[in-house]
């Protein structure tokens, strides 16, 4: 009996984790955290803003997690509220290198692509930075954790939001095919998409041949928020088109 309350966190030890030293610490990495995302964001927003499918949610995730398991690292005194951990079964830092690696593996799998969409890049990022959460909590850095979930929060739900008033340019995936024998030209479908004010990206045309008929893929991107004929009015163009048998547009999206 004696040896189990001897083995139990006393009222000072679990005081260490809220002490003034370790708040300070813990505001030093909030700070680090801090200055990451927003520079996470600033790169992101240069990807959405040329519709690629990772935005400023998923750059903003991934630049705040990595901040957290690198600035960690410099306060190796301040793990588990400053104390001395007696029978240490593994090196924390191998553990938290394992844990990264599983947790990649995992995202990967809620990562879906069907054409040029891609979805599921914010949810893995979204697990792989809570299990940097989870790995902040282990090693005592109980204030950083919740600011890391708080941010990460903000990151799910306020970016959105942030990114809808800042200039935009919106991208649709474009799928043509064509009846036997029809066959487009690569400067006509340019023309035909900076009259609808839109773009071809480049390197984004791929070409399918099959049984005669011939299946386009690209994705137009808008010049702006406010230039670009909406998707309904694209599709009714298209319904036009001399040779064309059949279409699909979609919004090109992460």
């Amino acid at each position: 009996m004696n040896n189990l309350s001897s083995d139990l966190p006393s009222a000072e030890s679990l005081a260490a984790f809220w002490s003034g030293p370790m708040v300070a610490t813990n505001l030093l990495v909030f700070f680090s955290l801090f200055g990451a995302l927003l520079l996470g964001l600033l790169v992101g927003y240069e990807r959405s803003y040329r519709g690629r499918a990772a935005g400023m949610r998923t750059y903003g995730l991934v630049c705040m997690g990595s901040a957290a398991l690198t600035v960690i690292a410099g306060y190796p005194s301040a793990w588990y509220g400053g104390q001395e951990m007696m029978g240490l079964g593994a090196d924390p830092t191998r553990v938290i290198q394992g844990i990264v690696t599983g947790i990649g593996f995992l995202g990967a799998g809620v990562i879906m692509k069907e054409g040029f969409n891609i979805s599921g890049l914010t949810t893995a990022a979204s697990i792989w930075a809570t299990s940097v959460i989870g790995v902040l909590v282990g090693v005592g850095f109980y204030l950083s954790a919740i600011l890391l979930a708080l941010m990460s929060a903000f990151c799910m739900a306020g970016v959105p939001k942030l990114a809808s008033r800042l200039p935009s340019r919106h991208a649709i995936a474009i799928v043509m095919r064509f009846k036997e024998g029809a066959a487009p030209s690569e400067l006509k479908l340019q023309e035909a998409a900076l009259r609808r004010g839109y773009e071809i990206a480049r390197g984004s045309i791929s070409i399918a041949v099959q049984n005669g008929k011939t299946e386009w893929h690209f994705v137009a991107v808008a010049f702006n928020r406010d230039s670009g004929a909406p998707i309904s009015e694209l599709a009714q163009d298209m319904s036009a088109i001399e040779g064309l048998e059949g279409f699909h547009l979609s919004y090109a999206r992460n």
